[in-house]
């Protein structure tokens, strides 16, 4: 029995090492290790993108903050030593974004990955779990079911000239019927439609590898669409509930691509720290891959209206007919396999998770910059967002769309 197998069980006072602890997902995994007694250090960069201060206010102040990059092996190397599991969260995140900032993505996810497993394979007598957060990126467009053939499909993405003619459904490469969405299983085979998918992919992938060469356990977790609050709402490039709120309490409507049907698995931040620390603390998903999310899908559309809704903002999103390249149409997560090896199964559903995500927004100090257009424009000059006729359609709506009339928020 190698050291890893003979001692992988936590217990209270374990010293586990969040990388990207600071950040949205880390916070609320580093609270509730803290609840349940672990010692928490966290290394993050500060990325000024996601954060504005050198500590962090909702960074839990029982932990021990380590400012340095994940890629640093002088860093990494002496967080680990004192570290008895890991989860790994940091990363750069968005996927339009590292669609043109290739060498930045590769550098900090699967770069700063392979420098955290050389020192984890380095100081393997105390290295007992790795968790890594993947996600649902990775897939690509979902699984799907075609009726006229009977058979289940997994397509690649929709062409350009399908987009144009507004066709947005995935049609069955057989009868060219439109396809109609399935839960998404980990078997489905990953066809990364971003850099920062493939990063992902990069990242799950180097780490079950490593960590079955060296016996040492690693779980990755699929995470689907995660909102709830310390999400960076000033970040453009951060989840689309982020977004769509930024601008609504900003009195600037959603905006929302191609006719908003597409439909997404939203799970609270709360939710996922729950799997993380299950994760880190069971054995039954060693060496597994595992979906993390709701199984319930949510049209885009519908997010927008009801955020819109709980904030008491009677605005339209507006439904521009416009696409991004690489984007998807629908995917939803099966989430029998977390359930089986894990017992993990969300618990907040969206009207409490929006009501938490905005009362947390309205605590903020408002008036902040919204940066959605900015990150549009840096979009169409690259043309990584096109109209099915033209670009410029899209920009008169944008500029020209404003809110009928709000209520005043209490």
């Amino acid at each position: 029995m190698s050291t890893y197998e003979a001692g992988v069980r936590m217990d209270s006072g374990s010293r586990i090492l969040v990388t990207g602890g600071a950040g949205f997902i880390g916070s609320a995994t580093v609270d509730l290790l803290l609840e349940k007694g672990y010692d928490v250090t966290v290394l993050d960069n500060l990325d000024p993108q996601v954060h504005r201060s050198s500590r962090p206010e909702n960074l839990n102040p029982n932990s021990t903050l380590v400012v340095g990059d994940v890629r640093d092996q002088g860093t990494v190397d002496k967080v680990v030593k004192e570290a008895d599991a890991v989860i790994h969260l940091a990363a750069a995140v968005g996927t339009g974004q590292s669609i043109y900032q290739v060498e930045r993505y590769v550098d900090i996810n699967t770069h700063g990955t392979s420098v955290l497993l050389d020192a984890a394979v380095r100081t393997k007598n105390r290295i007992r779990k790795i968790v890594v957060a993947s996600s649902m990126s990775l897939y690509g467009e979902g699984k799907y079911r075609c009726d006229e053939c009977g058979k289940d499909r997994c397509p690649s993405l929709r062409d350009e000239d399908q987009l144009r003619k507004r066709i947005w459904e995935p049609l069955c490469p057989s009868c060219r019927r439109p396809l109609h969405p399935k839960p998404t299983p980990e078997n489905k085979p990953p066809m990364p439609a971003s850099i920062y998918a493939q990063t992902k992919r990069h990242q799950e992938e180097v780490a079950i590898l490593l960590g079955r060469t060296y016996s040492l356990p690693v779980v990755a977790l699929r995470y689907f669409n995660v909102y709830g609050p310390r999400q960076a709402l000033t970040n453009p490039y951060t989840g689309v509930a982020a977004i769509f709120l930024n601008r609504i309490l900003n009195d600037k409507p959603p905006y929302v691509f191609e006719d908003g049907r597409q439909l997404r698995d939203f799970i609270n931040v709360r939710d996922v720290a729950r799997a993380n620390i299950l994760a880190l603390e069971s054995r039954s998903a060693d060496y597994q891959t595992l979906n993390i999310g709701t199984g319930r899908p949510t049209s885009i559309e519908k997010i927008a209206k009801r955020l819109a809704r709980i904030s008491g903002r009677e605005i339209d999103p507006i439904i521009s007919s416009n696409y991004r390249k690489g984007d998807i149409r629908h995917c939803y997560a099966d989430t029998t396999k977390a359930r089986k090896l894990l017992g993990f199964q969300a618990k907040v559903d969206l009207e409490k998770g929006f009501g938490e995500l905005l009362h947390w927004a309205r605590s903020q100090d408002w008036g902040r910059p919204e940066q959605f257009e900015g990150a549009m424009q840096e979009l169409e000059e690259r043309r990584l967002v096109l109209h099915p006729s033209t670009v410029t359609r899209r920009r008169k709506t944008l500029a020209s769309a404003r809110p009928r009339k709000h209520r005043r928020h209490i």
